[in-house]
């Protein structure tokens, strides 16, 4: 409750206290963004991606900014599972143990996927998973598995049969229908969307004629998607029954209330806390004054509320 309003939402069987959230890989595990935000105020924590080994990610450079928002391919770096455990899931437990950890689980196959969720299922301070296969910065899992029907619904099922945990699958917008890729996930299992990953761009140094990134291509964020993760958001609230977590550059409240009334559960702040690692406060403070202001009451009156 925030005074007369019911922030609380149910996401995927996630009691969270507000809406709001972090995208994967913008706020690592909280450590570093611990000195600005407040961690037990925030909905849920969205870890980086895990996966079971060490991951070393894409060579240098992997971060861009565009005119148009920022490009990485970063490739999911990252320690690996055990080291995550020890290291990140640890500190979660110490310093923000009334928060919701959502685990976002990478793999290079199938079976690595069901893995990392697997040597979790014991680790009491992990409340539920993001499975992404919509990462645009890997040649193998990632992206492969969320742009088609078929191995996205594998790799839901793989992950589902070993857990009960609230499990939230995220999707890529760089696919032809994402509808039937979401209604394939949705039926095998997955409590949940997170919608969206980037979009698949690159940027050229005209001087050099070379590319700004090493990989050539990587994923935009920012502003500049908003207006594609809203149209998915609303087309594929109106074709699933499970809960949605809408992102694609929420870069304040206004945004955050675009994408519940489109259809989203829940928002996932991502690139804008590389802008100000503030932004996240500031967004669950003016979801409040939108609420006050308009008199709502329980801001779950706002999903899916878009007056079309």
């Amino acid at each position: 409750m925030s005074g007369s309003i019911d922030m609380r939402v149910n996401l995927a069987g996630l009691e969270l206290r507000n809406p709001v959230t972090v995208a994967s890989g913008t706020f690592a595990s909280g450590r570093e963004f611990a000195d600005f935000v407040d961690l037990s105020r925030l909905g849920a924590i969205v870890t980086k991606g895990v996966s079971l080994g060490p991951w070393a990610g894409n060579a240098s450079p992997r971060i861009a900014e565009t005119a148009s928002g920022m490009l990485n391919s970063i490739g999911l770096q990252n320690p690996g599972v055990e080291a995550f455990v020890v290291k990140d899931l640890a500190w979660l437990a110490e310093n923000a143990a009334t928060t919701p950890v959502i685990v976002n689980v990478s793999g290079h196959s199938v079976e690595e996927y069901a893995a990392v969720i697997e040597r979790l299922e014991d680790e009491s301070g992990v409340a539920g998973y993001e499975v992404n296969i919509s990462c645009p910065n890997v040649d193998a899992g990632g992206m492969a598995f969320g742009s088609e029907c078929a191995p996205a619904a594998a790799v839901t099922r793989a992950c589902r049969a070993v857990t009960k945990r609230p499990m939230l699958v995220k999707l890529s917008p760089n696919v032809t229908d994402i509808v039937s890729i979401a209604q394939s996930v949705e039926a095998e299992g997955a409590d949940g969307l997170s919608l969206v990953n980037t979009l698949l761009g690159m940027a050229i140094d005209a001087e050099t004629r070379k590319p700004l990134l090493a990989r050539v291509v990587g994923g935009l964020s920012g502003p500049a998607i908003k207006p594609v993760a809203l149209r998915m958001v609303w087309q594929v609230s109106n074709a699933v029954a499970i809960p949605i977590i809408g992102m694609g550059g929420v870069m304040n409240a206004t945004d955050a209330v675009e994408f519940m009334l489109a259809g989203a559960t829940a928002v996932a702040v991502g690139t804008a806390n590389f802008v100000d690692p503030t932004v996240t406060m500031r967004v669950v403070d003016g979801l409040v004054e939108y609420c006050h202001r308009h008199g709502v009451t329980d801001v779950r009156d706002l999903i899916g509320g878009l007056e079309a």
